[in-house]
């Protein structure tokens, strides 16, 4: 069985190396067709290159060229009426003489419609009245029987992720603009997601003032399970932190430190961010300084606190 698995495995390798080295100017016209297409680029084919097709719509929307699949049965049972004029088709047929994909094509012509066919047979019926013909040649299918549809489809597939990709490049789409349409994903989530929408409010802010007691620091720091306090000047400015590592470094070093002024003790400068910076940059801060927290300011680099963000709410956001 390992030896079967091999073969399927290289035969289907074989298939996408023969047809890149295949490629030619078609290639160029169809991405062309898309980029300039106004309305709905609409996949149509059926049984197995009709799943082909429901991936490759899938991926177009992903990437910036809206999308659809349309069964080619449905289709001549109503579905057609999801066409409109501005729309271009890709149809995937092997062999081209698929009798549901046939039946669309006076509609398509009589609607005025581009044509992008994915065949094997450049010269079928399919390939004839396409605009553009993008041929999928395939030696043998990986099928034992030389007959179900392998090969062939895993061709279609890379076809159709080499066109998503070509029009990327083409439309100039950037990390941010796949993210707007992949808001629950991981990139997603990095690059839409800003520290004001995690970040503790600035009733939830740890804080105390310079003259305040280390006594009061702790009270402070153990009831807003941050694990550190800021500490305030009498402006309200922010002007020193106070961690849960500083209070081991005191024990060790004075011992009896509760009534010692926090302003004594204070790291000064905390770091902080932008509550309109992103989430993931806050992270990268905290990686930088080995740290677990920031203040967060209305404006870049000011110094008035609006809220804090910690380390676990990026973590709880997927972030991490």
């Amino acid at each position: 069985m390992l030896a079967v698995a091999k073969r399927v495995l290289a035969t289907e390798a074989r298939a996408i190396e023969e047809l890149a080295l295949g490629l030619g100017p078609s290639f160029d016209e169809a991405v062309q067709l898309i980029f300039n297409c106004k309305g709905k680029v609409i996949l149509t084919g059926m049984g197995k290159s009709g799943l082909i097709c429901r991936k490759i719509a899938a991926t177009f929307s992903s990437t910036g060229t809206p999308a659809f699949f349309l069964h080619p049965a449905e289709g001549a049972h109503g579905d057609l009426g999801v066409l409109s004029h501005d729309d271009l088709i890709v149809a995937l047929s092997n062999s081209g003489e698929t009798p549901e994909l046939l039946e669309l094509l006076p509609l398509i012509r009589r609607m005025g419609l581009k044509l992008i066919s994915v065949t094997g047979r450049p010269d079928s019926t399919l390939g004839r009245r396409a605009e553009v013909v993008l041929p999928v040649l395939i030696a043998d299918e990986a099928c034992p029987l030389n007959l179900a549809p392998m090969a062939s489809t895993t061709a279609s597939l890379a076809l159709g992720d080499a066109l998503a990709a070509a029009l990327m490049e083409t439309r100039g789409v950037s990390a941010e603009d796949f993210a707007l349409v992949h808001p629950s994903g991981a990139l997603g989530r990095k690059l839409t997601l800003l520290v004001e929408d995690l970040m503790v409010d600035s009733a939830g802010v740890p804080r105390v003032s310079v003259a305040d007691t280390m006594r009061e620091a702790i009270m402070e720091i153990s009831s807003k399970k941050l694990g550190f306090t800021g500490v305030f000047d009498e402006q309200g400015s922010l002007c020193g932190i106070v961690t849960d590592g500083d209070l081991r470094r005191l024990m060790q070093a004075v011992g009896d430190f509760l009534d010692m002024r926090v302003g004594s003790v204070m790291t000064a400068g905390p770091k902080t961010i932008s509550r309109g910076g992103l989430a993931v940059d806050a992270l990268r801060e905290m990686e930088k300084y080995s740290i677990t927290g920031l203040f967060v300011t209305n404006e870049e680099g000011g110094n008035a606190v609006c809220g804090v963000v910690h380390i676990h709410h990026l973590v709880k956001a997927g972030l991490q």
